[in-house]
């Protein structure tokens, strides 16, 4: 089907071309006077090159299957549903699994007691051999909350597999089964493939074992919530069951590790992304020598310094990282960042984004000196952060607060006569505003009591209960200091100002327009 498919597409190029041939000819055939008649206007071809296939499109991806597809398994997982995890699956919402438990839980439980477990349940990913000795590489969150797994290979047999290590941050796990001489694929490091290559992904969608689809890179660099991977896009099917499953260029390598798609859905719509192989093979390697992977820390709260962001302080279009907070005694901490920071390099690399900053800080080991040179009250300077261990991504998870404050508890005082800044009734934090907004006593700054609808602070999400911390680079401790910052601002021909904004004791950062 395909090499017909692929026969047809050439004979028609072909055909085009030798079209534009005859035009050509045609063209030079007729007199002068009739081609610059304004009855018969000139007849001109594209000058548009037309490219041949190159020689290592694959008439039939049979060969590369037939090559790779022996390393390639299933990964068959059995794990115990929460009664809570059992609700959110369809068939099982409206069933009595008992008294709901409280707590952490849900109600009825005790502090500390963990959630009666349900029945077990089946599910299933895909996964790769990396070695002859039964090193299996496959997704995290294929394997994270297993009780037993077992491999199937290619020609039935079932294995017994161990995990021998999990890295969340980038949703890799690698899996070992008892054996040796199995057939086994490599990592491609050396030549990238390019936007327009094909590729042959093989795996176990929907149970399905041994499925190949193919397609082409798509793009790089993808940027899907995670940190530490920038994804390749391909456009070869991917479905539920093809996670931790490897794509392949025509040689056989692995190019990337499968792992999510975009779907509205929950079926295939062409757009699936991997983890690179340069990536997946350094976490493996990791994995494989501890069991896990270590990295560098320096216990700060960062966000991307937008292009809005620089024009609000006066510095062009300088890109970097800011500083939101500071864990309290952490690496940064001690070493002197400060909230509003601009971290722009580290040990002398540049960085644009907070991903790339994170990337660079990952890459150290624990006591490493880091050099931030950062952005101070429009001054640079250097600061020195000796780095910590990265906690996991479950324990970061639990101290970020960044999931939003519920609406403030109680009601704002009737008729207040707070002063308005930017749309924003700003109120002092007394021991009233605290009861009132539930804030907690170590936040310093002014409570935002009231907005006008149609205000930018409102456009951009600020809402009652947000505590104003910092304008530019002013602590904030009244409303007279973010009017002095707009109006310094104003005088400056600034478009906006940087407040940072404290809710549920995050703080963030973001530009507010000033206007006239």
């Amino acid at each position: 089907m395909t090499s017909k498919k692929t026969g047809y597409l050439l004979g028609a190029v072909a055909g085009v071309a030798v079209a534009a041939g005859a035009l050509a000819a045609t063209d030079m055939r007729l007199p002068t006077a009739e081609r610059s008649s304004p009855s018969m206007p000139l007849i001109r071809t594209s000058t548009a090159p037309v490219f041949a296939p190159p020689p290592g499109a694959p008439l039939s991806f049979a060969d590369i299957f037939e090559q790779v597809s022996p390393a390639v398994v299933s990964v068959n997982v059995t794990s115990r549903a929460s009664t809570s995890a059992l609700r959110q699956i369809p068939g099982f919402e409206g069933l009595p699994f008992g008294i709901i438990p409280r707590g952490p839980g849900g109600p009825g439980q005790e502090d500390g007691e963990e959630e009666p477990q349900g029945p077990t349940r089946m599910s299933a990913g895909s996964g790769f051999f990396i070695s002859a000795d039964g090193y299996i590489v496959t997704n995290n969150h294929v394997v994270e909350n297993a009780e037993e797994i077992k491999v199937v290979l290619r020609d039935e047999r079932e294995l017994v597999a161990e995990i021998v290590g999990r890295d969340e941050a980038t949703d890799l796990a690698v899996l070992k089964v008892k054996g040796a001489n199995f057939p086994y694929v490599s990592f491609e490091n050396n030549a990238e493939p390019r936007v327009g290559d094909w590729v042959i992904a093989v795996g176990n969608p929907f149970g399905l074992t041994a499925t190949a689809t193919s397609g082409i890179v798509s793009a790089f660099g993808r940027d899907i919530g995670e940190t530490f991977v920038d994804f390749i896009q391909i456009d070869a099917p991917i479905n539920q069951g093809n996670s931790g499953g490897p794509t392949f260029d025509i040689y056989g390598r692995v190019i990337g590790v499968n792992t999510a798609i975009f779907s509205p859905s929950g079926g295939s719509v062409g757009i699936g992304f991997a983890i690179p192989a340069a990536t997946a093979d350094t976490i493996t390697k990791q994995l494989i020598a501890s069991g896990s992977v270590t990295r560098g820390y320096i216990g700060a709260t960062i966000q991307n310094y937008t292009r809005e962001m620089a024009e609000a302080q006066g510095l062009g279009d300088q890109r970097g990282a800011i500083v939101s907070d500071t864990v309290p005694g952490g690496p940064s901490a001690r070493a002197g960042l400060q909230a509003g920071d601009v971290v722009i390099s580290v040990n002398g690399v540049g960085v644009k984004t907070s991903s790339e900053l994170t990337r660079e800080v990952a890459k150290a080991t624990a006591g490493d000196t880091l050099r931030l040179e950062i952005i101070r009250g429009g001054d640079r300077r250097t600061i020195q952060v000796r780095s910590g261990v990265r906690p996991n991504e479950r324990e970061l998870a639990a101290n970020d607060n960044s999931g939003g404050p519920t609406a403030p508890r109680g009601q704002t005082p009737a008729q207040p006569t707070y002063p308005e800044v930017l749309g924003m009734s700003l109120a002092p934090i007394d021991e009233a505003a605290r009861r009132t907004f539930s804030l907690p006593a170590e936040v310093r700054g002014v409570v935002v009591a009231a907005l006008t609808p149609n205000s930018d602070a409102a456009r951009k999400g600020l809402r009652r209960g947000d505590v104003i911390v910092r304008a530019n680079n002013r602590a904030v401790t009244a409303a007279g200091d973010l009017s002095a910052e707009v109006e310094a601002a104003r005088t400056a021909g600034r478009p906006s100002v940087l407040i940072g904004v404290n809710r549920d004791g995050r703080t963030l950062f973001l530009p507010l327009d000033i206007g006239r």
